[in-house]
């Protein structure tokens, strides 16, 4: 109707009023209608109106709207019919409120899920990364189609990458702060060179120390992308798949240990760790439970569903995650779904050889353990099985020679060296810039046989200047096995 699509509370109109005076406003006969309002009335006379009812709508002594009932078959309302109306507003009124609650939480819990997840994810020399997440909607529970998934990917130094997938207990917004701070530590770890079962177990302490009943799964893998060697830890979580060049995908089963928070609780931080190696071509699938669960359904079942919609999905990693995350919404269920896809890319070129890099931190055992783990099992993979133990002795003296001896951390690095023979040349870095002394041990003594142990088995051996340190590496051929 021209000239009300917007009016003044203080107009003469029966909605204005009944927002001015909070009081519900009754007209009985179109005779009191056109006198009462006789600027809106002239635009309503083909609607043959006979009586009107206008509502405010109240809610905590404030009006938040009102409303108007137009009638053309009576004329007048009983005490008992205005009684009626005026509880019908009321009601409409709460209604109405709690709609604007839940559209205002909702924007608040998405913006917090959002603020929460990675606003973008790195690009990764040597990788197709895709990432995808879907919240939950739980049969209109206010606030309850947030949670604590999420995925991560984390730059490492010397050419790795750390790949997260985790889920916090809950679908509320402090399952959501509780998952963005976790996020953060995890990243923190990973990133200050820590190996994955400390990433994990200090990810626990964290959890446990944050004033929060709150658990969490996770797994957290990290590849060496140069080489394909990727090391796995899981807390509680499900386990990864990893899909061939040719389509076929498997279920790697990880060794795994209590949700983060849990282990820390009872005192059982040991976080065992799973090695594969992933081919070039090979990728690597991490997902949280609500890409598995199905009502009804066993974890076996639900992981044997996903690896037959892997096997025939989409060949790129993107395509791949968007069929995936479609299955899911098209599924629906009461639980969030995140996702990281990692594909490992062949070589572009010719190879100029294999790189393997941990950084070992002194007065941290897990640390060496894993680098002589990380060690062996890079060098069977390298086709240096016959020499394992040699460069694994060797590697270990020099490692523990650069942690007694010096103040810092050392950095072991593991190189396959291409040419005229194929060799492997294992270099530890340290701080110092103390040359390394050989000492005569003596008939009974413990010490002073490492450089002896370096002579006798390696190839060759030498010290280069590194800085403000030094590094001490040593090299050996391996045998031609073809």
């Amino acid at each position: 109707m021209p000239g009300t699509r917007v009016t003044r509370i203080d107009e003469p109109y029966p909605m204005s009023e009944a927002v001015r005076t909070l009081g519900p406003c009754f007209i009985e006969s179109p005779e009191e209608f056109a006198e009462r309002y006789p600027i809106l009335w002239p635009h309503i006379t083909d609607l043959n109106i006979t009586s009107a009812a206008y509502l405010p709508l109240i809610v905590q002594a404030r009006p938040i709207g009102a409303m108007g009932l137009l009638y053309s078959d009576r004329r007048g309302f009983t005490s008992e019919e205005r009684n009626i109306l005026v509880a019908l507003g009321s009601s409409i009124a709460q209604s109405l409120q709690r709609a604007m609650f839940y559209e205002q939480e909702m924007d608040l819990a998405q913006g917090l899920q959002q603020a929460m997840l990675p606003r973008t994810i790195p690009s990764v020399p040597g990788a197709d990364v895709a990432v995808r997440y879907r919240a939950a909607t739980i049969g209109g529970s206010v606030g309850r189609d947030i949670g604590g998934d999420w995925y991560d990917l984390i730059p490492l130094p010397g050419g790795r990458v750390g790949a997260v997938i985790g889920d916090v207990q809950g679908h509320d917004t402090h399952a959501a702060a509780v998952m963005g701070q976790l996020r953060i530590v995890l990243r923190a770890y990973a990133a200050e060179g820590h190996p994955p079962a400390t990433v994990m177990a200090r990810a626990s302490v964290f959890l446990h120390e944050l004033d929060t009943d709150r658990s969490a799964t996770c797994l957290y893998a990290e590849a060496d992308l140069s080489t394909g060697v990727l090391q796995m830890v899981r807390a509680g979580h499900i386990d990864p798949l990893v899909r061939s060049p040719d389509g076929s995908c498997r279920r790697v089963t990880v060794p795994g240990g209590l949700p983060l928070g849990l282990s820390a609780e009872f005192g059982r931080l040991d976080y065992p760790v799973g090695t594969m190696e992933l081919d070039p071509g090979d990728t690597l699938l991490l997902c949280t439970d609500g890409l598995v669960e199905q009502p009804g359904a066993d974890l076996d079942d639900g992981m044997r569903t996903l690896t037959a919609l892997v096997d025939t999905g989409p060949d790129d990693v993107r395509d791949l995650a968007d069929r995936l995350i479609d299955v899911a919404a098209e599924r629906g269920g009461d639980d969030d779904v995140a996702l990281l896809l990692l594909r490992r890319r062949g070589p572009d070129g010719p190879q100029s050889g294999r790189r393997l890099q941990r950084h070992v931190a002194p007065g941290d055992p897990a640390a060496l353990a894993e680098a002589r783990h990380m060690i062996r099992t890079a060098v069977a993979a390298w086709g240096a099985r016959d020499r394992a133990d040699e460069i694994e002795l060797v590697a270990d003296e020099l490692i523990t020679n650069a942690l007694m001896h010096t103040e810092g951390s050392a950095i072991v690095t593991l190189r396959a060296l291409t040419g005229s023979e194929v060799r492997l040349r294992v270099e530890v870095e340290d701080s110092s810039s103390a040359l390394p002394r050989r000492r005569e041990a003596g008939d009974s003594g413990v010490s002073g046989r490492g450089l002896l142990l370096v002579e006798l088995l390696t190839d060759v051996w030498g010290v280069e200047a590194r800085g403000g340190g030094k590094a001490v590496w040593c090299e050996f051929v391996v045998p031609d096995h073809d």
